[in-house]
């Protein structure tokens, strides 16, 4: 905080903040400004003010934020402010992707440089943040968060979350597989040229098949190709469908992948052909989400899903 706003009288900083929320409110009743554009103005005004106060996100709602001013990404110089305001101007995008699926936190209080940590279940969140109790691992039950709105959203950028990791599972469905992911992860040798050549291999062999998929980049060094996966598709089966195609691809194009686990055992300047993320409970980072990496890099869309002609394949496996 500057010295200026130091020394300012609790009155004169009452006033302003009573101001600030007049103007919030004014904006949010505004047919004309999106919620986005509201929430980022919002954002800009806080993390000016001192990096503490409230968002305000309409229909009743809103969020506790502090520490906007602190750096997440410091080499970069991008703040915790400069998070939450890139997931409020993607949060539509976003949270069509993970919109029911329980969501599993790596947080990072103190940015990337700090200590991080795992938090799957949760409790004591504020109101409106979405939970619902799941079935996990060893037939237990936990309370999680479940993506799909922007409230959720920014609360898990609040609480140190850089990377939206979502299950490929919808609460409404838990048990059924609604996707299956191959991820192309290069090792530390192989130029990106070579893993865009391969997921176009990839989709030699689903346009083969028959089948369609999505591609992003996964925000680091690789690629996913995600395929939607027919209603009540169980994850045994979606793990068997991406397993097929990835030993497919490695077998016609040895030069390039490989499926083999072992990183030591993998040959060198290889690709590994991994779908061995899809077991129910393992999750996937999202399409939009920003990575925990040098630069912020973002895992970014590159093609638009199609589910035609999936059911078919299913049915051989």
């Amino acid at each position: 905080m500057a010295d200026g706003r130091k020394v300012a009288s609790t009155r004169s900083m009452a006033t302003r903040r009573k101001r600030l929320g007049a103007t919030r409110k004014r904006k949010l009743r505004s047919s004309t400004t999106s919620v986005k554009d509201v929430v980022v103005a919002q954002l800009d005004e806080i993390q000016r003010s001192g990096g503490d106060g409230v968002l305000e996100l309409g229909r009743g709602t809103s969020l506790q934020v502090s520490s906007l001013d602190k750096m997440y990404f410091p080499k970069d110089g991008f703040s915790k402010g400069d998070l939450m305001r890139y997931y409020a101007t993607v949060a539509r995008a976003i949270s069509a992707a993970i919109r029911d699926r329980p969501l599993i936190l790596k947080r990072y209080p103190n940015g990337i440089d700090g200590p991080s940590f795992f938090q799957q279940n949760v409790k004591d969140v504020p109101d409106g943040v979405r939970t619902a109790r799941v079935k996990t691992e060893g037939g237990r039950t936990g309370e999680r968060i479940i993506g799909g709105d922007l409230l959720t959203l920014l609360y898990t950028a609040q609480i140190g979350t850089i990377a939206t990791h979502a299950w490929q599972s919808r609460i409404g469905s838990q048990g059924f597989a609604d996707t299956t992911t191959i991820d192309l992860d290069p090792s530390d040798d192989v130029p990106f040229s070579k893993v865009v050549l391969l997921a176009k291999h990839v989709q030699e062999e689903l346009d083969r098949a028959g089948l369609h998929g999505s591609v992003k980049t996964s925000g680091s060094r690789g690629i996913h190709i995600v395929l939607p996966m027919p209603t009540r598709t169980t994850f045994d089966i979606a793990a068997g469908v991406a397993q097929r195609l990835a030993e497919r691809v490695a077998a016609r194009h040895p030069d390039l992948a490989t499926v083999e686990r072992s990183i030591r055992a993998r040959p060198k300047g290889s690709i590994y052909v991994d779908a061995m993320q899809n077991a129910e409970g393992k999750s996937v980072v999202a399409a939009y989400s920003v990575r925990a990496r040098r630069g912020a890099t973002v895992s970014a869309p590159l093609r638009a899903i199609s589910a035609s002609s999936v059911a078919r394949y299913v049915g051989k496996t």
